[in-house]
Parts: C-alpha cells; sequence; structure tokens
C-alpha cells in the first residue's frame, strides 16, 4: 500500500457491501449502504446495517443473513475482521497498518486534507446575511454572517463552485426612510427641529452622518419646515408622527422639497452603511465575491420582466387595483401581491426577479439563508420559481435563529438604553472573532443559540475555542522543541503508533473528511466544530500521558509524525470555521 492510494475507508467498505448484496438478494431488490463510525473501539471502526433491511426480501433472521454478507464480501487489504453484533450489525475492524500508513498521507495532502470532490465543480450561489444597510449589523446578523461564511468554505472544500452573494436592498421604502432621518437630523444640526418620527431610524449613526454631510456642504441642504410639513395634520407638526401613512408623507415632501439633492442624501447614507457593513463583515472574517444591487432589478427592468412572464403563464390577477401572484397554486397560504394599486412593484416581486436571474446566471443550485421569522417566505419563493418554469428543488432555504446573550448566568440585554441593538462589532470587542465565529456555529442553525459570553472569554478546558486552540499550541510547542524539519516526518516509520490512544487519534484523523462531506450535505457546519473539538480532546489525552521527544528516535519520529498531522487537521477544520490557528497561547 502506497501512502497516496488510500480510498476513502467508508466508500470502499460500501462498494463491498454493494457487491456482497447483490451475491445475496433476490432479483430488483434495492438497499441504501449505509456505514456509520462506532462508539467504542472494541465495537470496531464501522458498522453496516445492510443484513436488516435484506432479512425481510430474504425472509431469514438479520443475524443469518450478516453472516452471508460477510462470506460474500470481497477480500480487502484494509479489513482485519468482522463480526456480527447485536440483532445484526456488522462491524469492520480496520487494519491497524491501514491506519499508520494512512498517517503518510494525511500528512503529504496538508492544506488540500479532508478535501474531496463531493461537488463534482457543480455551481452553487450561496446568499447570506443580506441585511438592509440602514444600520450597523447587530448579534442575529452574526450567526447569520459566521454560519454563511462556513458553509461555504465547506461547500468548497467539498468540491462545489461556491459564489457568496450579498444582496443590497438599495432601493425601497427602507433606504428612503433612513435618508428622511438623516436630512432630519442635519435640519437639527442647522436650527431647525422638526418632530422626529417615532417609526424613523433612531440610533446615533443617523446624527453621526448627519454631521458628516453638514461638515462636507454646511447649510446647503438647509430648508425652512413649512414645504416638509405640507398636507400632515395639524397635531402631527407638533408631536412625533408615528402612522406609516404621515412617514410616508414626510418622504414624499422631503423628496419635492430636496429635488435633485434627494439623490445625494439617499446616496450617502448607503454609501456609509453599506461601507460600514463591509468593514464589520471583513473584521469578521466574511467576504463576498458578489455585492448584488436591488436597485440594478429596476434599473434594468428585470422585475417587469419576470412579472410580464409570470403573467403570460397565467399565474397573476388584478384585485383592489393590485396584481397578485397565484401562490396558493404552489402551497402557500395566500396570494401574494406582486404590485400594489400605485403601480409599485413589492419585496415579494424584486425577490422573484432575483431568483430568475440567479438561475438565468447558470447557477446549478441556490442556497438562501434566512432568519427563522422568513420561514413562511419559502413557499411563495419556491412557487414563483416552479411557475418560471425553473426547478424549485434546486433552491434549498437555511433558516437561522436567532442567538440570546448570556452573562454571569443570566440573560443580557439584546439592546442599549437608545433601543438599538448589540451590534456585531460590540459582541467581536468584547469576546474577540475567533470565539464569536466559533461560538455562532456551535449549534445547528435552526436551533437556539445560548450565547455565553463568559465562557466565550474563559482560558479554559470549558471553552471550546481555547481547547481546540491550546491543542494546535501545544504541537507547536513539541515541535518547536523538537526543532526538525517537519517534512522530515514524511518518512518516519508509523508502525510504532500501537497503543489505543495512537490508534483512536488516527482513526479521528481518518474520520475527518467523512466529516467535511456530512457538514457539506447537511448544511452542518457545527460537526466540524464537533469533530474538532473532539480531535482535541484525544490529543490533550494523548500529551498528558505520553512523552515525544525520547532517545528511541524512530519511536519519536513516528509520535511527531501523528501530532505533526493533528496540527495539520485542526488548523484545516479551524480555517474552515473562521478562527485562527495560533502558535502559542
Amino acid at each position: 500500500m502506497t501512502s497516496l492510494a488510500f480510498p476513502n475507508f467508508k466508500t470502499h467498505f460500501s462498494a463491498l457491501f454493494e457487491q456482497a448484496a447483490l451475491a445475496i438478494a433476490p432479483p430488483g431488490v434495492s438497499v441504501r449502504i449505509e456505514l456509520t463510525r462506532t462508539k467504542q473501539a472494541d465495537h470496531g471502526d464501522y458498522s453496516c446495517n445492510l443484513a436488516m433491511q435484506l432479512a425481510k426480501p430474504l425472509h431469514k433472521n438479520p443475524r443469518e443473513v450478516a453472516n452471508l454478507l460477510i462470506a460474500a464480501l470481497p477480500a480487502s487489504p484494509y479489513l482485519e475482521k468482522t463480526e456480527v453484533a447485536g440483532p445484526g450489525f456488522i462491524n469492520l475492524f480496520l487494519k491497524n497498518s491501514a491506519k499508520q500508513q494512512y498517517l503518510h498521507y494525511v500528512s503529504q495532502s496538508g492544506e488540500a486534507y479532508g478535501c474531496s470532490g463531493l461537488g463534482q465543480g457543480k455551481k452553487i450561489q450561496l446568499e447570506f446575511v443580506s441585511a438592509n444597510p440602514t444600520g450597523p449589523l447587530h448579534v442575529g446578523h452574526g450567526r447569520g454572517a459566521a454560519f454563511g461564511a462556513s458553509l461555504a468554505d465547506v461547500l468548497a472544500a467539498a468540491g462545489f463552485d461556491v459564489s457568496r452573494e450579498y444582496y443590497v436592498n438599495d432601493a425601497g421604502r427602507q433606504m428612503d426612510i433612513l435618508t428622511l432621518s438623516t436630512w432630519l437630523r442635519y435640519l437639527e444640526i442647522c436650527g431647525v427641529h422638526i418632530p422626529f418620527p417615532q417609526n424613523a431610524y433612531q440610533g446615533e449613526y443617523v446624527k453621526a452622518m448627519a454631521q458628516l454631510i453638514h461638515q462636507a456642504h454646511d447649510r446647503r441642504y438647509l430648508h425652512q419646515p413649512e414645504s416638509l410639513l405640507d398636507g400632515l395634520p395639524d397635531d402631527a407638526r407638533a408631536m412625533p408622527v408615528a402612522s406609516d401613512e404621515l412617514l410616508d408623507k414626510l418622504i414624499a415632501n422631503a423628496k419635492a422639497t430636496l429635488g435633485e439633492d434627494y439623490a445625494y442624501i439617499h446616496n450617502f447614507v448607503l454609501t456609509e452603511q453599506l461601507g460600514d457593513c463591509r468593514n464589520d463583515l471583513m473584521e469578521f472574517g466574511v467576504e463576498f465575491d458578489v455585492w448584488f444591487s436591488e436597485q440594478s432589478l429596476h434599473d434594468n427592468g428585470l422585475i417587469a420582466r419576470a412579472v410580464e412572464m409570470l403573467d403570460k403563464k397565467h399565474y397573476l390577477y388584478q384585485q383592489d387595483g393590485a396584481m397578485w401572484f397565484r401562490s396558493t397554486d404552489f402551497g402557500d397560504e395566500k396570494d401574494r401581491v406582486v404590485r400594489r394599486e400605485n403601480g409599485q412593484y413589492t419585496y415579494f416581486a424584486s425577490d422573484i426577479a432575483y431568483h430568475l436571474n440567479k438561475f438565468e446566471r447558470g447557477f446549478d443550485y441556490l442556497i438562501d439563508i434566512f432568519g427563522a421569522d422568513h420561514h413562511g417566505y419559502i413557499a411563495r419563493v419556491k412557487g414563483a420559481i416552479d411557475a418560471l418554469d425553473y426547478d424549485s428543488d434546486n433552491l434549498d432555504v437555511a433558516l437561522v435563529q436567532f442567538a440570546v446573550l448570556y452573562r454571569d448566568g443570566k440573560k443580557a440585554p439584546m439592546s442599549t438604553r437608545s433601543g438599538e441593538f448589540v451590534t456585531l462589532r460590540e459582541l467581536r470587542e468584547e469576546v474577540g472573532k475567533d470565539a464569536a465565529r466559533f461560538f455562532y456555529v456551535m449549534r445547528k442553525s435552526d436551533q437556539h443559540l445560548d450565547f455565553d459570553l463568559d465562557l466565550a472569554k474563559s482560558q479554559s478546558n470549558e471553552n471550546p475555542v481555547y481547547y481546540i486552540q491550546y491543542a494546535h499550541a501545544r504541537v507547536c510547542s513539541v515541535l518547536a522543541q523538537w526543532d526538525g524539519e517537519v517534512e522530515a516526518l514524511l518518512s518516519a516509520d508509523t508502525s510504532w503508533l500501537s497503543n489505543p490512544a495512537e490508534l483512536a487519534l488516527l482513526q479521528k484523523l481518518i474520520d475527518y473528511p467523512d466529516t467535511i462531506e456530512a457538514a457539506a450535505k447537511e448544511y452542518a457546519p457545527h460537526l466540524i466544530a464537533f469533530y474538532l473539538r473532539e480531535l482535541a480532546g484525544e490529543f490533550h489525552s494523548y500529551y498528558n500521558s505520553t512523552r515525544f521527544l525520547v532517545p528511541e528516535i524512530p519511536i519519536q519520529s513516528a509520535r511527531l509524525a501523528l501530532i505533526a498531522s493533528v496540527k495539520q487537521v485542526l488548523s484545516n477544520g479551524l480555517k474552515l470555521l473562521g478562527v485562527n490557528a495560533p502558535d502559542k497561547m
């Protein structure tokens, strides 16, 4: 067995069981061959339940079928033995020599170890975060950012061609509200005080943008309040505006009063907030290949074209002056408006056009990452895709639940006195990027996440980030004490790695590619987090019980080769999660 000739063991044994099933199963019987990792070493390394699937069509006891399968298994150079366990499970034991020699494959693969061709280069467009550029990113956005970035890297490692995309909501009402909010704060700086709407944007960042405009342009955009308050009820002039109707009237008056200057303020606040968002995400280790403008869908006529396509296919109808999409035909709870009575397209119409554009760009699969509160949105989007004659099965939507912060065992406030959410930047400054990225992906994305701030900052074995990074640093320390050339370990005689702790570590390294493939198939980067913690645990136990720099050079080289590969896999896995692998701690 040469060092780079190793197959994926699970795939290899699955192929053998497929041949065995063909030898003993009745014609036309289909089976699904699944191998799982056993939890205890004395139960072998892998377990297969194929005998239980074949028991009924063969009219035999599962344990009897298991023995028939074992007899029909083709020979394998990697298999030590098989055992029938329980009601009919077949446990497989890898040869120790296979595990030992596999280490050369790990070390020679280096940074590429764990990568696979599962995705066959198929193109995936992954859209995530896509928060309105109307204020700083908050801790809820942070979880979606961490999950999306890690999922993208996991899918790329599994052989998919991934495009990371942020959909910029730069058109529509929310940007108008932010523009109005900033201009009203600007007027305050100029000495003109108009009651500030309660349903406008209240944050200090709005005042900061107004100050920047004033510093650059002084009183250029100053107008007296009469034109802005034109048409508003008298009581609305004296108290904060609270209704959407009155807020929309203020926006319309602002556009009329400012004329062409409105576009400048609109573009200024968009650029400021989008720039802040980009910087925040980059500091969080999250970058995008494409920032897609919603406004471009309007400018290029893509929304009108998508709506026209649906209309020609008779999926639209007129009611109460509005145009509706028959989304109930596709399992939605009610039909949805795509064009309002005033002729303006809805956000849903923009989303239809955007997903049409995604498919027209040639992606094989689309993945949207939504907040869990958007669960009801899935049916209408998939319905529109089917209505446009694309396959909605090629769109997956991953839901992300909110994260709840805890400090001193108590739920921490999620907003400040001003009513603003705790920002992602504030969280990162408190616990650090590495802890924030790791803690966000420790749970499956659609499960609630309790984020323990004290644990994230602690330097203890209970902190999984510290525990894993410390394992990496410990290996670096041993290799530094050795002071040899790591490349020399590639030729180490790994047959010296024979005690239970070493064999367990070897098997854990073997499990890494399977973990990546499972994480890719299930959209579950938390599986990488679990794996890394388990690998770190196996290593720490080994470290505490073993001397590495022993006088016997063959044994020393073998042990150093093992821990050097542990270091490599820890580094590879942490990189997928956006976490650093420090040499010292």
